[in-house]
């Protein structure tokens, strides 16, 4: 018979079972290495490979993703895989995440042609492929990705591409590379724009306001990963989002959608 492993049985193999690098994942910015940790399938992304970016201070990504990690625990959403910090491994110190088997087939963000999408999905935008054919950007609208698209308003995320969705063989969908989240100005990018300007359903209001009480003045799990300001800062995006109710829409004072979306 086989035991489920609980959650803080996973962290603790992340963070200290053996871990042993077999590849780079291709595409990644930054260096994403596919490894094992114990028996765990896992992603590690070391300090030391990440590339310097002008608006985020230097090697903080993989702290970042820590940060989301416990951001997502605090709401109650669990929307990002088990995330942990590593003292050691073969490329030095940063962080480890569980791997997700995902089925491409079941993706919750699409480019269709017009006329395509999935019955009930959002439509995001218009726009004209690489062959100069029309297609539109276009999500599915379930409250897993309502959850999910709150929670890219609230850690303040600069890069929530299609790819960073992934929907396991359960049907779960989960949230993943949040290095470039958290800073002090607004930076929200997204392909989640889908309910703009609609109001948010009253029971993930009710879930916010209880992270906002949660976190308090002071919430080590989060705050330990983040300076002051990004601290105050991400209590204040909170209580304005309360105090709001909707999902924003695009502001037009930078760029609002990724780049590629996928």
């Amino acid at each position: 018979m086989i035991v489920p492993r609980t959650a803080s049985a996973v962290l603790e193999t992340l963070a200290a079972g053996e871990l042993v690098v077999e590849g780079r994942i291709a595409g990644a910015s930054n260096a994403t290495l596919l490894a094992t940790a114990g028996d765990l399938r896992c992603v590690y992304k070391p300090v030391r490979g990440e590339r310097p970016l002008w608006d985020f201070p230097d090697w903080t990504l993989a702290r970042r993703e820590l940060a989301a990690y416990a951001l997502s625990e605090a709401v109650g959403w669990h929307v990002v895989p088990a995330t942990a910090w590593r003292e050691d491994g073969p490329a030095g110190e940063g962080m480890c995440q569980a791997w997700i088997e995902s089925d491409p087939d079941d993706a919750p963000v699409d480019v269709v042609r017009p006329g395509h999408a999935p019955g009930g999905w959002r439509h995001v935008l218009d726009a004209t492929d690489g062959a100069g054919q029309d297609v539109q950007l276009v999500h599915a609208d379930t409250v897993a990705l309502q959850r999910i698209a709150v929670f890219d308003v609230l850690a303040n995320n600069a890069d929530r591409k299609g790819g960073h969705l992934l929907t396991d063989a359960a049907g779960r969908v989960w949230a993943i590379d949040h290095g470039v989240t958290f800073a002090t100005e607004s930076k929200l990018r997204t392909v989640l724009w889908g309910w703009s300007g609609e109001p948010v359903p009253q029971p993930i209001l009710d879930e916010v306001a209880g992270l906002a009480a949660v976190l308090g003045s002071a919430f080590d799990p989060v705050d330990r990963w983040l300076d002051d300001a990004e601290r105050d800062r991400l209590r204040r995006r909170i209580q304005r989002f309360l105090a709001r109710g909707v999902f924003p829409a695009p502001s037009g004072r930078w760029p609002a959608i990724p780049w590629p979306v996928f």
